[in-house]
This record gives structure tokens, C-alpha cells and sequence, in this order.
């Protein structure tokens, strides 16, 4: 038995590292969502939803991005319909969650680790800003497309581009880059 925790150790301190980190975070984010009323927004999605709003008007979309006045999300009104909403699971703390659980497995230096963990989780925010406004004008164009956009194709995106962040974190600054 011995053997093995010793031939397997690398995996097992990093399959520790990774779950503890994630059930600590997720802990702390669920005690953080448990701060608001049951009715409520919390502030993060609210954020994210009025930088989405500010994107698109930027580029001179008629958009209001408003907290429902009856439910726990944003509603999306685009030249005055009805589009969408912006709920809690669509400001990307979750995935952010499993970015830094998946990068403290393979930590490196801690000023680098620390430096990639900040660094990679405004990039997240921002491409998560920018899915949220794509997803909102092509919900307009596309209406039908809606399952594919929001179940395939955008989640594909933001996980694709985690995942493209944990390699290039593994092989240029992991204490196992070479």
C-alpha cells in the first residue's frame, strides 16, 4: 500500500489541493449568495449584467439591462421587447471557482501563481461581459438558435478558453512546466 501512495503522491496532493480549494470557494460563494433575501440579486450578477448593458451600448444597441421587479434576475429588453434574463448562474463565479481550484492544484511560485489566478479571473469577467452581449444580439437575430447559443456554443467558449488558461498555466509557470 505504501508503494502506491508513493507512486501515485503527485496525483493524490493534487486531487486533494483541487477539491479542497473548490469546496472552500464554493463554500464561501454559497455563504456569500446566502446574504441576500431569497428574492434578491446579488451584486456580482447585477455588475455583470449592467458591464453587458454597457457594452452593448457601446456599440449603440438599444438595450436596458433592469432587475426584475418580481423575480431573482435581470430582465434583458432590446428595442423594447423582452429578450432574456440574467441569472445568478450567468456571471461565471463558478467556472472563476474552478479556474482557481484547478490552478492551486499545480501552483507554482506563489507571486506567479497568485499573478496568473488575478489576471485569469478578469479575463474570465471580461469574456464573460462580452458572451453575455454577444448572446443577447444574436438572441435578437436568432431567436431560435436560443438552445444551441446559450446550451452549446457559449458555454463551449468560456470553458474552452479555461481550459486553453490551464494549459498554457501547466506548461510555462506550473512548479511541472519544464
Amino acid at each position: 500500500m505504501k508503494k502506491y501512495l508513493v507512486q501515485f503522491k503527485p496525483f493524490l496532493i493534487f486531487v486533494s489541493i483541487f477539491f479542497l480549494t473548490y469546496i472552500v470557494l464554493t463554500l464561501l460563494y454559497k455563504f456569500y449568495l446566502n446574504s441576500y433575501e431569497a428574492d434578491d440579486l446579488d451584486s456580482i450578477t447585477i455588475v455583470t449584467g449592467k458591464n453587458a448593458e454597457l457594452l452593448l451600448k457601446l456599440f449603440n444597441y438599444d438595450v436596458i439591462i433592469q432587475k426584475s421587479s418580481q423575480n431573482p434576475w435581470q430582465e434583458i429588453i432590446m428595442n423594447g421587447a423582452y429578450l432574456a434574463r440574467i441569472t445568478e448562474g450567468c456571471n461565471a463565479v463558478s467556472v472563476m471557482i474552478l479556474f482557481v481550484s484547478f490552478v492551486a492544484a499545480f501552483s507554482g511560485k506563489f507571486k506567479k501563481t497568485f499573478l496568473f489566478i488575478i489576471l485569469g479571473l478578469i479575463s474570465i469577467y471580461i469574456l464573460n461581459v462580452i458572451r453575455i452581449a454577444l448572446l443577447t444580439v444574436l438572441l435578437f437575430y436568432f431567436p431560435k438558435q436560443n438552445a444551441f447559443l446559450h446550451g452549446v456554443l457559449f458555454p463551449l467558449i468560456i470553458y474552452g478558453y479555461v481550459f486553453i488558461l490551464w494549459i498554457f498555466w501547466i506548461n510555462r509557470f506550473s512548479k511541472y512546466a519544464k
